[in-house]
C-alpha cells in the first residue's frame, strides 16, 4: 500500500458550538483517514457540500463499561444468530444507509450515507482501515454496524437492525471484541438517548484527543478480523 499523505484540517478550536468545523474538500482515503486520526468526520447530505465535524463534548464508549439488559443476555443465551465480522461491508453500508426501508422507498437525498460516502467507506475498508460486524439468523443478514479502526479506537459509524435487538447485538459482540484487542474506547460521536443507554457517556473534546495521540496513519488494521470468534465473545456464564 502506496505511503498516504497526511491531511491537515483548521484547528477544532474553528468548530461552531454544534462541532461544525469545515467544508469542502473530498473523500479520497487520505482526506478520511487523516481526518478521523484528528478527531473529525464527515457527515452530510446529497444536497450539501461535504461539512466536517469535531463535536464538544464527545460521546464515547468504553467497551467494558457496555450496559447489557437481563432481556438482552436472554437474547444471546437463545442461540438464535451468528455472529462474523468483515464478511458482507458493503452489504452492512447499504443497509445503514436504508435503515429498514427498501431502495425504492428511499431516496438518496434521505440518507447521509449517500453513494459517494459508500464508495469511500468501501475504499477505507479495502485498505484496511473500516471494519464491520454483522448479525445473521440463518442465511439473513439482520443487523450490524461498521466503523473506522486507528490505533486502539473504533470510530462509530453506524447501526441498523431489522430484527429486534439485532444492533445491539452486533455493539456487544464489537465491545467484547475490542476488549480482547485492549481498545481503549468507542468514538460514538454525538450523543443519543440509545447510545446513553448502553453505556455510552460525554467526555470533553481534549480528553477524547487524547486517545489519538498514538494513531499513525500509515498503520492500517488489516487482519482486525483474524481472531473474531464470536461462540467466545457471545459467552456471558460469568457475567452478572
Amino acid at each position: 500500500m502506496a505511503k498516504l499523505n497526511y491531511i491537515s484540517f483548521p484547528s477544532l478550536n474553528n468548530a461552531n458550538e454544534d462541532g461544525l468545523l469545515a467544508m469542502g474538500g473530498d473523500l479520497n482515503l487520505d482526506t478520511l483517514v487523516s481526518a478521523y486520526s484528528q478527531g473529525i468526520f464527515p457527515w452530510f447530505n446529497n444536497d450539501q457540500p461535504i461539512l466536517w465535524w469535531s463535536p464538544n463534548p464527545r460521546l464515547v464508549l468504553y467497551p467494558e463499561q457496555l450496559k447489557i439488559s437481563k432481556s438482552m443476555l436472554k437474547v444471546i443465551r437463545q442461540n438464535r444468530y451468528r455472529v462474523t465480522c468483515d464478511k458482507v461491508f458493503s452489504k452492512v453500508i447499504k443497509s445503514c444507509a436504508l435503515r429498514g426501508e427498501t431502495a425504492s422507498s428511499k431516496s438518496d437525498n434521505e440518507t447521509w450515507i449517500t453513494e459517494d460516502m459508500h464508495n469511500a467507506y468501501k475504499d477505507l475498508f479495502d485498505a484496511g482501515y473500516a471494519h464491520s460486524i454483522e448479525v445473521w439468523e440463518e442465511q439473513d443478514l439482520v443487523g450490524g454496524l461498521y466503523g473506522i479502526v486507528l490505533g486502539k479506537v473504533f470510530f462509530g459509524e453506524s447501526m441498523f437492525s431489522h430484527v429486534s435487538n439485532a444492533s445491539k447485538l452486533a455493539l456487544i459482540s464489537l465491545c467484547q471484541y475490542l476488549q480482547k484487542l485492549d481498545f481503549k474506547v468507542i468514538d460514538c460521536q454525538v450523543a443519543s438517548s440509545h447510545l446513553f443507554s448502553l453505556g455510552a457517556t460525554e467526555i470533553p473534546r481534549d480528553a477524547f484527543l487524547s486517545y489519538l495521540q498514538e494513531i499513525n496513519i500509515q498503520m492500517n488494521s488489516k487482519g482486525f478480523s483474524n481472531k473474531f470468534n464470536s461462540d467466545d465473545l457471545l459467552d456471558f456464564k460469568n457475567l452478572v
